[in-house]
């Protein structure tokens, strides 16, 4: 059985995360010269790393892109957990990256409230009436081994959520709050980039792509089936469920 048209697998994390990186950067490239600016948010976890550090030496119209993030732990900015001290650290940082443009959770402040200034601030940047959400250019997220995707887990009660454009959830798995953007907006960009490697995620990622839909079972599959705008970067090792 051969991968589905939107999976693109290859032999090796290091070959699927360089790959996913210069998707990015053509969409973003693409928005750029179509609108003169680009919007991307940004996911975390330690797959991503080799991608932002690529990024990092990549010369790029950085000042043209302003950029968010898909979910954020509630921990201090500065901590080690934290997604956008992880994104400053290999990229932003090195690469100068503008920090007008960069639209952090304001994690300071308890989740809820962080949760209510990341929505307004998302408003503000994009321009949005009160009932609109955002259209993203290009939207990068991860899947785990349990099939979630941004801090959406399975049967999270922010799941059936259509009208906000981010909210804080405690994570019990975890014992952390977190903020995340909903399903409502994963689904509204423009272009979704799912990166996901190693023989942890081939269980997970087979149930996402070839199993029913079921999105309280696993969140991942919120757009990211075929026929949606998602495009999949796996390696073999978690491939080799979904391809066989």
């Amino acid at each position: 059985m051969s991968a589905p048209s939107h999976v693109r697998c290859f032999p090796n994390a290091s070959a699927a995360v360089h790959a996913c990186g210069e998707q990015i950067l053509a969409w973003l490239a693409e928005a750029i010269a179509q609108r003169g600016q680009a919007t991307l948010a940004i996911s975390g976890g330690s797959s991503p790393k080799p991608m932002f550090e690529m990024f990092a030496h990549t010369s790029f119209s950085w000042d043209r892109v302003n950029l968010f993030w898909v979910d954020e732990r509630c921990v201090p900015p500065d901590d080690p957990r934290s997604n956008f001290k992880l994104a400053r650290d290999t990229w932003l940082a090195p690469a100068h990256f503008p920090e007008s443009h960069i639209h952090r959770v304001q994690t300071e402040a308890p989740p809820a409230e962080a949760a209510r200034a990341y929505s307004a601030g998302i408003r503000v940047a994009f321009g949005l009436r009160t009932a609109e959400l955002p259209q993203f250019d290009v939207i990068h997220r991860g899947m785990g081994a349990d099939g979630h995707t941004a801090s959406l887990f399975p049967e999270s009660p922010l799941l059936p959520e259509r009208d906000a454009i981010a909210a804080a959830v405690y994570v019990e798995k975890m014992r952390q709050w977190r903020v995340t953007l909903t399903g409502a907006v994963l689904e509204a960009a423009r272009h979704t980039a799912i990166l996901a490697t190693g023989a942890d995620k081939a269980a997970a990622l087979e149930a996402v792509l070839r199993g029913p839909p079921d999105t309280l079972k696993y969140p991942a599959q919120i757009a990211s089936r075929e026929g949606s705008n998602a495009v999949w970067f796996v390696d073999q090792a978690a491939a080799q469920l979904a391809t066989t």
